[in-house]
C-alpha cells in the first residue's frame, strides 16, 4: 500500500501517573522528575531489576537521568488530533486488532459519551507515548509510540442504543447480501468499533487491554480479531504489502498526493448526503476473508497469476511493465486470447471498469490456528475506507460475486460497516458532534 508513513516526532516526556510509591508510600524521586512509559522499564531494565512491588519502586528511585534511545521504529507517532482520525491514510502497520462492542442493557446516549471521551483521553497519551490515566498495564512501559493508532466508530446499531435513529447516515445501511457470503453473525457489526494498529505488538496489545478496562459496565466485547503485517524495514526497500497467498495487495490503492482522493475517502464539508456531523470522516468496511490456503497453493505459480491477472514475484500485469503499469485489458496473445483473463480478479476490481468506484485498502492478513483437518485458518481482515460504500465497495463486491476467479480460493466468513466521524480537535473527544449536537 501506497499511503504515507507515520512521520517519527521528537517526544516531550510525560508523568505516568500511578507510579508505584515508595517504601514509605512517599512518591518516588523519579516519579517526580515526569517518568515516560518507555522510561519506566527501559531504566529497570538497565539495573537488571526484577519488577516486583518492592523492587520496581527502589528501580524507579534509582533510575538514571537518561534511558537508552529509542530505535527509529520506536519513535514512530502518529497524531490523534487532527481533520481526520488516525489509522486511515497512515502506512500499514506490524501488528493490529479489531474489537466491536455492544452497549448493555441500560447504557444510552449519556453513557456512550462517556466512554468516548474515555476512548479517546485513552487514545491521545497512549499515542504520544505516555502511560494510560489510569490502571495502566504497564505491558508497554519500555516502548516508544511506535506508530500506534487507535480510530473508532460507530455501527447501524449504535444509533437504536442510543436514541439518535435521525443522525443515522444513509450510507449506514446495512450491506447488501452477497453470494460468497457465509457469515458468522457473533463475528460480525457491532455498536462500536475500534481499530488498534501499530509497529511493536506489546504497544498494540497495550491498547487493546486499556480500551477493554475503559469500556466498563459501558459496552462489553461483541467480537475482536488479530492481524499482522510484515514488519517496517523488514525489505531493503517501502515496497506494496503482500498478503498470506504470497500477492502484492494494494498495488492500485487510491494515493493521498492524488487530487480526488479526498472525495473519494473523506465525507466532505458541505454538499453531502451525509449529516453534519460526519464532515471529515469515512466509511469503513470490514471483512475477515478466509483464504483457504491448501487449495491455493496446489496450483501452479502460473495458474495462481492467471487467478490475480498479475505477475506473482513482482506485481505486474500480465500484459506487461511493472507494478504499476496500467493493465492493458485488450492485449492479447499470439493464439488470439486474451493476456489478463476476463474474470482474473485485478482486471474485474479496476475502478476504471467499476465506473470510477474507489476505496482505500488497509488489511491486516490473520492466522487464527489450524482445523482438525490441517487446514489453516487464515486469510486477511480486510479493512477498506471510502466516502460511501454505496459507490465504492458494494459495486466492485457485486461484480467479484458475478465472477471472479479468486472466488473459489477465499470465503467471507464475517462483515461490518461502520461510520468514522472526522477527528477530534484539541479539547474535543470523538464523535462529540454527533454525541451532544
Amino acid at each position: 500500500m501506497a499511503d504515507h508513513p507515520s512521520v517519527p516526532q521528537t517526544r516531550t516526556p510525560e508523568t505516568v501517573p500511578g507510579a508505584l510509591p515508595g517504601a514509605d508510600g512517599s512518591a518516588p524521586a523519579a516519579a517526580a522528575e515526569g517518568l515516560t512509559r518507555r522510561r519506566l522499564l527501559g531504566t529497570a531494565g538497565a539495573t537488571g531489576l526484577v519488577l516486583g512491588a518492592a523492587g520496581a519502586a527502589a528501580g524507579y528511585a534509582a533510575a538514571p537521568a537518561q534511558a537508552t534511545p529509542l530505535t527509529a521504529l520506536g519513535t514512530g507517532r502518529a497524531m490523534f488530533h487532527g481533520k481526520h482520525q488516525p489509522g486511515i491514510t497512515e502506512g500499514l502497520q506490524a501488528r493490529g486488532h479489531l474489537v466491536a462492542f455492544d452497549l448493555t442493557a441500560g447504557a444510552g446516549r449519556k453513557e456512550a459519551a462517556a466512554l468516548l471521551r474515555r476512548w479517546s483521553v485513552t487514545a491521545e497519551r497512549l499515542m504520544s507515548g505516555a502511560a494510560a490515566a489510569h490502571d495502566d498495564t504497564g505491558v508497554a512501559r519500555d516502548a516508544g509510540p511506535s506508530s500506534l493508532t487507535l480510530t473508532f466508530g460507530f455501527g447501524h446499531s449504535f444509533f437504536t442504543r442510543t436514541g439518535l435513529e435521525k443522525q443515522r447516515p444513509v450510507s449506514l445501511d446495512p450491506l447488501p447480501d452477497f453470494s460468497s457470503d457465509h457469515l458468522d453473525k457473533s463475528r460480525s457489526d457491532g455498536d462500536l468499533w475500534v481499530q488498534i494498529g501499530a509497529d511493536d505488538a506489546l504497544v498494540a496489545f497495550h491498547a487493546l487491554r486499556a480500551v477493554q478496562k475503559d469500556a466498563g459496565g459501558a459496552a462489553r466485547v461483541r467480537w475482536q480479531m488479530n492481524g499482522f503485517n510484515r514488519s517496517p524495514g523488514a525489505t531493503a526497500h517501502p515496497m506494496t504489502a503482500r498478503n498470506l497467498m504470497g500477492q502484492l495487495d494494494g498495488t492500485r490503492n487510491p494515493k493521498p498526493a492524488e487530487s480526488d482522493f479526498d472525495r473519494r475517502i473523506f465525507v466532505p464539508a458541505s454538499g453531502s448526503k451525509d449529516p453534519a456531523w460526519m464532515s471529515g470522516g469515512s466509511y469503513a468496511v470490514v471483512r475477515r476473508i478466509r483464504m483457504l490456503l491448501d487449495d491455493w497453493e496446489r496450483l501452479s505459480v502460473a495458474a495462481q497469476e492467471q487467478v490475480i491477472g498479475r505477475r506473482k514475484d513482482d506485481g505486474a500485469p500480465l500484459s506487461g511493465g511493472g507494478e504499476t503499469t496500467a493493465m492493458d485489458l485488450e492485449k492479447r496473445d499470439s493464439a488470439g486470447d486474451l493476456v489478463v483473463p476476463l474474470d482474473a480478479h485485478a482486471r474485474i476490481t479496476r475502478p476504471d471498469t467499476n465506473g470510477g468506484a474507489a476505496m482505500l485498502r488497509r488489511p491486516f492478513s490473520y492466522h487464527d490456528g489450524i482445523d482438525p483437518d490441517g487446514a489453516p485458518d487464515a486469510g486477511l481482515l480486510f479493512v477498506c475506507w471510502q466516502a460511501d460504500p454505496l459507490r465504492g465497495f458494494v459495486p466492485v463486491q457485486r461484480k467479484l460475486d458475478r465472477g471472479d476467479a479468486l472466488s473459489k480460493y477465499i470465503r467471507h466468513e464475517a462483515s461490518g460497516l461502520f461510520a468514522v466521524p472526522g477527528g477530534a480537535a484539541e479539547g474535543e473527544y470523538v464523535g462529540q458532534r454527533l454525541l451532544e449536537g
